[in-house]
């Protein structure tokens, strides 16, 4: 019987992560991302955490006075403990250098009691005796899982350590300026032109239908800004880290993305994947592949990664995958939520002074028309994407929608669009819109200018 103890809690470490928070605000960005307002064992203290994260969401700043208010205006500050609390809390700590380990011991000692509740849970689920017992055995099982993917967050990984795992795994491979302001290059010259690059502080969507390309493309981008010196972070909500080291590596030394997965490649691509590998693990790229993600959790570690390694990109795959507000209650619909994840991209945008290149879904209504090419109003979810997005972006390939006798009978003498994409400007705050071509090559998840395609298919092999 566990009724005459209290549960693991350490009211030190919790005044230690306020105290820090109250001593130096940007130290936020080091904890936010997994130590959440529900890990604090004593409510005032939770109260405290929530009121620090609400001025981070704003971009406000964190200290004794703007903590204060906010718990004024949440009509807590009284009982709270008013500000000579705050002011015990700063005293409590001499320096917000270990903040992160004072989170950790926070967040562990709240697994401990979600833990207990959960034992607590199965216990019940036991004494019901029911007949199904697979049934009661899922239900111990999915609160066990609760906890585990709760606590468990994964955090920015170098590009270079995914391939060294690969290149280790490998049976085949044996081991072998300022530009802060700058605009980053796409690596495509038509959409250069057009764009005149990806502009910093700017909002980026990329939308297409499931399995055109619209995740391949933005790998594209960040390759090839990358491979031009900047900085690039991926979190990547739907793909695995090795999935998109993969797809890299199959775009870098042009071998399909099948046989390089199932390791059956030939001595003259096992080269080509060496030197790949070598170039790739050259190119500053951190991927993020954390499945469940706020756009808190994400702007905190853009923030941090930027302070630390000079962030210059972040690409998002994909906007609907990102959890809603926190405080959200329950009667908030996923219009909403979209609404405020948009605005919130919009902002860490204009933050951080980068791009930021989010991939979004499309409405169904495109196969239900006779011209399937997208339009702004298919955007999924909410319309306050194409309002908040300075850019917006769609992928368009006939060939996925039209057979080529379709198309003879509809286009007569025109050839078939095959591996043919359009890429439509449909939205450009800062410019004209239009519409580049580039030729897919879905074997190695890679697309290139028209231009180029047509030059290398011209040389001898």
């Amino acid at each position: 019987m566990t009724s005459d103890r209290l549960p693991p809690h350490d009211i030190n470490a919790e005044e230690s992560v306020l105290g820090s928070l109250l001593i130096d605000g940007e130290a936020i960005t080091q904890i936010s991302s997994f130590l959440q307002p529900d890990d604090f064992y004593r409510e005032r203290n939770r109260w405290c955490y929530d009121a620090c994260l609400a001025l981070f969401d704003r971009g406000e700043a964190i200290n004794q006075v703007t903590v204060a208010h906010q718990l004024e205006s949440a009509g807590r500050l009284a009982d709270f403990g008013g500000r000579a609390y705050l002011s015990h809390l700063v005293v409590a700590v001499p320096t917000s250098v270990h903040v992160e380990h004072y989170a950790r011991i926070v967040q562990r000692t709240a697994t401990m009691r979600r833990l207990i509740d959960a034992a607590d849970q199965i216990a019940d689920i036991g004494f019901e005796d029911d007949p199904d017992v697979d049934q009661a055995l899922s239900q111990a099982e999915d609160l066990l899982f609760r906890i585990r993917s709760g606590h468990g967050t994964r955090d920015f990984t170098l590009l270079r350590e995914v391939l060294d795992a690969y290149l280790e795994s490998s049976p085949t491979l044996s081991d072998a300026s300022d530009r802060s302001n700058q605009p980053i290059r796409t690596g495509f010259r038509d959409l250069d032109t057009l764009l005149g690059g990806l502009q910093r502080s700017d909002m980026l969507v990329l939308a297409a239908r499931p399995s055109i390309g619209k995740s391949t493309v933005a790998l594209n981008l960040a390759r090839n800004a990358a491979a031009d010196g900047m900085t690039v972070g991926i979190f990547s909500l739907e793909m695995g880290r090795e999935q998109i080291a993969l797809r890299l590596l199959s775009a870098e030394a042009q071998v399909d993305t099948h046989r390089l997965r199932m390791h059956l490649t030939s001595e003259s691509e096992d080269a080509r994947i060496a030197d790949a590998i070598g170039h790739l693990s050259d190119l500053p790229i951190y991927v993020d592949d954390t499945p469940i993600q706020t756009v808190v959790e994400i702007r905190s570690k853009a923030r941090r990664l930027q302070m630390e390694r000079g962030l210059d990109f972040v690409v998002i795959d994909y906007m609907q995958l990102i959890e809603g507000g926190r405080r959200r209650g329950g009667d908030a619909n996923r219009v909403q939520e979209v609404s405020e994840i948009s605005r919130s991209l919009k902002g860490m945008a204009r933050d951080l002074n980068i791009p930021v290149l989010a991939i979004s879904q499309l409405s169904r209504a495109i196969e239900q028309r006779s011209e399937h090419k997208p339009m702004l109003s298919d955007l999924r979810d909410s319309g306050s994407i194409e309002q908040d997005a300075d850019v917006v972006m769609f992928i368009h390939r006939e060939d996925k929608y039209t057979t080529e006798d379709q198309w003879a009978r509809q286009h007569p003498g025109d050839p078939y669009p095959r591996n043919l994409s359009e890429v439509i400007v449909a939205k450009h705050r800062h410019g004209p819109t239009d519409s580049v071509w580039l030729v897919v090559q879905d074997s190695y998840a890679r697309f290139v200018d028209a231009a180029r395609a047509a030059v290398s298919a011209q040389e001898p092999v």
